[in-house]
């Protein structure tokens, strides 16, 4: 773990602090872009990345944060279910237009629009996580209860069955 942060990483560390939290973003040597890469770099399980994912909500086109376990794929249909969104797929200039930042790096706070933001009850299952922090070499590590505190996020079953 290297000691200067990116002006993203930055923003992210600052939010934190802001809000009274100790955590210290890491700017990693490895890349964090994906949550394979992110859990070897860190040396954790996959399962304990908590990826930030922007959807498109499809009748009002509003950034959803879905934050799921880096093991799971996010179910669309479970989505709807749970919340009566039905979610499409944003692309890149969406993403950085609605949070600050890029594909790789969205981290699950310090975004530059209020989010509507779902977490993954999976990630409850794991007493340390690890989530992105604005960069694809940069992460933080919190407790899920840090996670539902910081997002003011529902918790809800979005997991594709495998």
């Amino acid at each position: 773990m290297t000691q200067t942060l990116k002006p993203s990483a930055q923003r992210v560390q600052q939010f934190l602090t802001e809000h009274g939290y100790t955590f210290a973003v890491h700017q990693m040597p490895a890349s964090t872009r994906t949550a394979e890469e992110a859990a070897q770099a860190i040396g954790c399980k996959v399962a304990q990345i908590a990826k930030s994912l922007v959807f498109k909500e499809a009748s009002t086109k509003q950034a959803v944060l879905i934050i799921a376990s880096g093991a799971n794929t996010v179910c669309v249909e479970k989505v709807k279910a749970a919340t009566g969104i039905i979610l499409e797929k944003a692309d890149a200039a969406f993403v950085r237009e609605h949070v600050g930042y890029a594909i790789g790096g969205v981290p699950p706070v310090a975004h530059t629009h209020t989010l509507t933001t779902y977490l993954d009850e999976d990630i409850q299952h794991y007493p340390e996580i690890w989530a992105a922090a604005g960069t694809p070499h940069s992460v933080f590590r919190l407790t899920p209860e840090q996670l539902s505190e910081l997002t003011k996020g529902d918790w809800i079953a979005l997991a594709k069955a495998s």
